[in-house]
Parts: C-alpha cells; sequence; structure tokens
C-alpha cells in the first residue's frame, strides 16, 4: 500500500519535472525511447498536427524493455507510429542509444548525416522526465532550440496506463536524482530545485522508491 505522503511527494516531483512547454512547429521530433509507448503515440498526435516534418525515434533495450521491446524500442516506437498512420518516410530510426545522453548525441549526428537543418526540436519524453530530457539536450546540443512535450496526463493516469505504481515511483525519483546530480558530471545543464522538490524526493527514497537511483548518488 502506498501512503497519502508518498503519493502527495510524487505530485511535487511530478509537477516539478514538467516543463509546461506549448508545443509548435519545429525542424524536426525526437522521441526518446522507454518502456513507454505512449511516447511514440505522443509523437504521431504531434506529426499529425503539423508540428514537424520529420520524426527520429531513438534507443536500443534496457532491462525494463528488452522482453517486451526485443526489436529495440526506436523500432517499436516507429512500428506503432506507422500504425497511428505516420507515412514511415517521415521517420528515422537510431537504434543505439542506452541513456538520455545517447539519445541526443546520436540523433545529432543521424541529423547530420542525412544532412537535415536542426535549429528546433520538439522533445518528446515521458511525462515525468520532461525536465531531465530537456536539461540534457540543451547542454549536449546547445545551438538548438528545445520545445518539451509529453502526453497530457495526470500522475494517477500515467500510473493507470503503466499498471505498476511501483515502477512509475522508481522512475520518478530516479529522474529527479540525475537533475540533481547529473551537472555535476557535466551531463545536463544546472537546475534550480526548489526545496520541497528535494525534500520530496529524499522522501520518495527513503519509503524504498530507489530502483532507478544512480549507485552511490542518492542525494545532491
Amino acid at each position: 500500500m502506498i501512503s497519502v505522503q508518498v503519493w502527495a511527494d510524487a505530485q511535487r516531483v511530478w509537477d516539478f519535472q514538467q516543463m509546461g512547454h506549448e508545443p509548435r512547429p519545429c525542424s524536426v521530433a525526437i522521441g526518446l525511447g522507454s518502456h513507454d509507448l505512449g511516447v511514440a503515440d505522443t509523437t504521431a498526435d504531434l506529426y499529425h498536427r503539423g508540428m514537424v516534418p520529420l520524426i527520429v525515434f531513438t534507443g536500443a533495450t534496457s532491462r525494463t524493455t528488452r522482453d517486451r521491446m526485443p526489436r529495440g524500442e526506436a523500432e517499436h516506437y516507429r512500428e506503432r507510429a506507422v500504425e497511428l498512420g505516420v507515412q514511415a518516410g517521415a521517420i528515422l530510426v537510431e537504434p543505439r542509444a542506452r541513456n538520455t545522453a545517447e539519445n541526443i548525441r546520436f540523433s545529432r549526428a543521424l541529423l547530420e548525416e542525412r544532412g537535415v537543418p536542426v535549429s528546433s526540436v520538439l522533445l518528446i519524453s515521458k511525462p515525468y522526465e520532461e525536465r531531465r530530457a530537456h536539461a540534457t539536450a540543451c547542454k549536449l546540443w546547445p545551438e538548438a532550440e528545445w520545445v518539451s512535450a509529453s502526453a497530457p496526463t495526470t500522475l494517477a493516469g500515467y500510473v493507470d496506463s503503466i499498471g505498476d505504481a511501483g515502477l512509475v515511483l522508481d522512475m520518478l525519483a530516479g529522474a529527479q536524482q540525475r537533475l540533481m546530480v547529473y551537472p555535476q558530471r557535466g551531463f545536463m545543464i544546472e537546475q534550480h530545485v526548489p526545496d520541497d522538490v528535494a525534500a520530496a524526493y529524499e522522501r520518495l527514497r527513503g519509503a524504498g522508491f530507489a530502483g532507478r537511483l544512480v549507485p552511490g548518488e542518492a542525494s545532491s
């Protein structure tokens, strides 16, 4: 049973991770691979709304996706987007990335290789990783303008869609921890973390939601 306090802390971290950007037309969309096919659904919707002419899906597999996405996250995303009516020729697949930094670096290299001019990127992630993804992208590709997007859903609705509250809270705590410790490693730009968000993260970690934390880096 997850306590009322844990849900309140998770909500605070969830809210902070949302960037609040309004989607607008960009040169390209980059959909970040994960266990969540909803990223592909959101990317397809934005494509159909005329926000981008081209999509890059990026991602290999991880311990949470190797069974459900054996052909790789990016390839499963591509298949899903095509099912949703996206033209196959409007999708590029980057199949090697195993973390967010590689998602950005490898997608950039692929677009440069294809000669695609990029001034702005619609960056599509899971809802609780918008800020982490945005901070990473701004660090690694500062020349581009980044617009964050994710599925328009609540924390409760997202947990219901995934069907595993523990996994979502583990991942949420992991995203927040990385936002706090990765700038010192040079992996992303510095973010101001409000005291109440940092405290909420510490309580989530203390409650045992530590399955996706970076070892030895429990807090900032």
